[in-house]
């Protein structure tokens, strides 16, 4: 009997883990289970990774799910990366700072938040040789990849940063939080956006997804614009593009972000730092 217990224990952290997404029902949309499968299984690590649709009111019980299940990692998406802070027992510094999580490490019914969409989207920036330092930006939204975005050029030292959205109380949240301007997203409309950098930080990339934001977004000048980056991918008739191609701006997807962000996430989840081209070639098919 002994013998047989000894031989459990030691094979225990050999087992399968098994990772997941968190999200409404936009977790059936997201490349990330076929992405993080696909790597999981380039690495010839034991696991799997599944999608999790929670119900609003129910964030904090999946979140004790993963404790109860020993589910090893979690990835968050919208719209939860600011409604999970609570849930958690320790977030790192970034995470912290941001107020916003992508990314969680569950070791012993132990949940310890991060966020590696910043850096992720620095790495994205850094590969196109966009350098943002001394220059102003535009960022539409106010949750969680928002806040993310407003850090990271903050870090690497953008002039100004102007963030908008539907929500005045939200806008001035987010401004005050990182000290830069507010303004509400119906004021961008007919303007001419006098920036360097446009970051849609929304879910919102379809003219069907929203006529309202299609309508400011195709009313907006912004030549002398260098980027308009889209943090979402895969989109159809994507309303930030179709700006980019008017206006002689420079465009990017969201692909290259995930791809650099899901390799930082997976280090910490299993301490394999796999090249973000494994991800982009999981993304690609």
């Amino acid at each position: 009997m002994n013998q047989s217990s000894g031989s459990l224990d030691s094979t225990y952290e050999y087992q399968t883990k098994v990772f997941c997404l968190i999200s409404d029902q936009r977790v059936f949309r997201s490349k990330s289970p076929e992405m993080f499968t696909t790597v999981i299984g380039r690495t010839g690590i034991k696991g799997a990774y599944v999608p999790f649709m929670v119900e609003d009111g129910n964030i904090g019980k999946a979140l004790e799910s993963l404790r109860v299940l020993n589910i090893a990692g979690a990835s968050i998406t919208a719209p939860f990366k600011e409604k999970v802070l609570p849930y958690l027992d320790v977030l790192s510094e970034g995470a912290n700072i941001i107020g916003a999580v992508n990314t969680i490490v569950c070791k012993a019914g132990h949940l310890k938040g991060y966020n590696t969409n910043a850096i992720g989207i620095m790495d994205a920036l850094n590969e196109i040789g966009f350098d943002i330092a001394g220059k102003k930006a535009l960022v539409i939204g106010t949750g969680g990849a928002a806040r993310a975005v407003v850090f990271i050029l903050n870090w690497l030292r953008a002039e100004s940063i102007v963030v908008a959205g539907r929500d005045d109380e939200k806008n001035h949240r987010l401004a005050g939080h990182f000290s830069c301007t507010p303004r509400m997203l119906k004021e961008l409309a007919d303007v001419h956006v006098n920036v360097d950098l446009i970051v849609n930080a929304t879910s919102i990339s379809s003219s069907g997804e929203s006529s309202e934001l299609t309508g400011i977004v195709g009313s907006m000048k912004s030549n002398g614009c260098q980027l308009v980056f889209d943090l979402n991918y895969g989109r159809r008739d994507n309303i930030w593009q179709a700006l980019a191609a008017k206006n002689g701006n420079q465009f990017m997807d969201g692909v290259s972000a995930l791809a650099y962000q899901a390799r930082r996430t997976f280090l910490l989840w299993t301490g394999q730092d796999v090249p973000h081209q494994e991800f982009l070639k999981a993304l690609e098919g």
